[in-house]
């Protein structure tokens, strides 16, 4: 990965949280002491930032630079405040077409589901601060750009904007086998918002609790599951038929 996406050394990573850089990510040295890593754990913390401890060698794997057991991924792309772009998406007078991800883990899953989302015309992506895919060179590259594209917004947790949606009048549509509801007996003609789980373990079973709609696509072969971003693809598209 290219150093412009990368922070790198415990005091430089303070400094960029603290003037406003949006850091997707921070990888920490296992068992690392000090007092200026009690610090940087200390902003982490308070600022609901994305950080796993990784051993040494991985550091070493993410730059060559002398990294003090600290690196940063930054953003390349700004988020958006989901509530205001939900409101500027129902004032424009479109009907509203949002795509939630629950922690989707890989970058290239989450590259190919933007790129798609882009082409479907999905106002905006929201997605958890904590626990997903990082965006960095490969999401762009899987996307064709799209990242630069498309607002994507970050929540605490995916159920809160579940509940925003469904208190702004937009239905929220779970991609779920856990149905007998199929997409194709759904309907996307009003204003919604379709989740996709992840990768492993699908929609939280706790947020699928609270969705309007459960919805799956039917399988035909002996495969239990499709790859999320070839399912996402498909449930755009069916909004997108319905919609034209």
């Amino acid at each position: 990965m290219q150093d412009h996406t990368q922070i790198f050394g415990i005091r430089a990573i303070i400094e960029a949280i603290n003037s406003g850089e949006t850091i997707d990510k921070v990888f920490l040295q296992k068992g690392l002491k000090g007092e200026l890593f009690t610090e940087l754990e200390t902003l982490l913390r308070k600022q609901s930032i994305n950080s796993s401890y990784v051993p040494v060698e991985k550091l070493n794997r993410l730059t060559k630079k002398n990294h003090q057991g600290a690196v940063a991924q930054i953003s390349p792309v700004a988020f958006h405040d989901m509530e205001t772009l939900v409101l500027d998406t129902i004032e424009s007078g479109k009907t509203p077409l949002f795509l939630l991800l629950d922690q989707l883990n890989d970058v290239r899953n989450f590259g190919a589901i933007i790129r798609t989302a882009e082409c479907t015309g999905v106002n905006g992506i929201i997605i958890q601060k904590k626990g997903g895919a990082p965006i960095n060179g490969d999401t762009i590259k899987t996307s064709a750009g799209a990242v630069f594209k498309i607002p994507i917004c970050k929540v605490d947790h995916i159920k809160d904007a579940v509940f925003y949606m469904q208190a702004s009048g937009i239905k929220v549509i779970a991609a779920t086998e856990k149905t007998t509801n199929t997409l194709y007996e759904t309907s996307f003609t009003e204003p919604c918002a379709i989740i996709m789980g992840s990768e492993a373990r699908g929609i939280n079973p706790s947020t699928l609790k609270v969705v309007d709609v459960k919805a799956k696509l039917p399988l035909l072969g002996t495969i239990e599951s499709l790859n999320v971003s070839v399912a996402c693809g498909a449930f755009l598209y069916e909004a997108v038929r319905q919609r034209l």
